[in-house]
């Protein structure tokens, strides 16, 4: 249980995997859809993956539960929004904004969930 906690202890390199993942989103967000592969799973699954785990990582880097929530729906909708003029992207979709919501959600509401587990077993 020891190591579980010291690796959630290192925030600085969970801050470089959050920035990691908001970029490999960026990059696969506002690529034009012409360059995107034909075979990828559903859509909504897509985004709600995504913004799950882009909110776990950066709450594992220290941001607290409400701010990482509203930082990464807020970075979200920034995405989808600058979709719009990208070639073969619809952009500003609600669905895909709501996806993102709902996985940042249970993102977080996840690593509560370990937070509370590590805590009381490692006490």
């Amino acid at each position: 249980m020891g190591f579980l906690i010291r690796l959630h202890e290192r925030r600085r390199a969970w801050a470089g995997l959050a920035v990691l993942a908001a970029l490999v989103i960026a990059i696969g967000s506002l690529a034009p859809g012409n360059e995107m592969p034909d075979s990828l799973p559903w859509d909504k699954a897509n985004h709600f993956i995504g913004y799950g785990g882009l909110a776990g990582l950066v709450g594992l880097a220290g941001i607290s539960m409400r701010p990482a929530f509203i930082g990464v729906v807020a970075y979200g909708v920034a995405i989808e929004f600058a979709q719009m003029p990208v070639p073969g992207r619809m952009g500003g979709d609600p669905f895909d904004i709501l996806a993102n919501t709902l996985g940042a959600l249970l993102g977080l509401a996840v690593l509560a969930m370990l937070r509370r587990c590590l805590l009381r077993d490692g006490a």
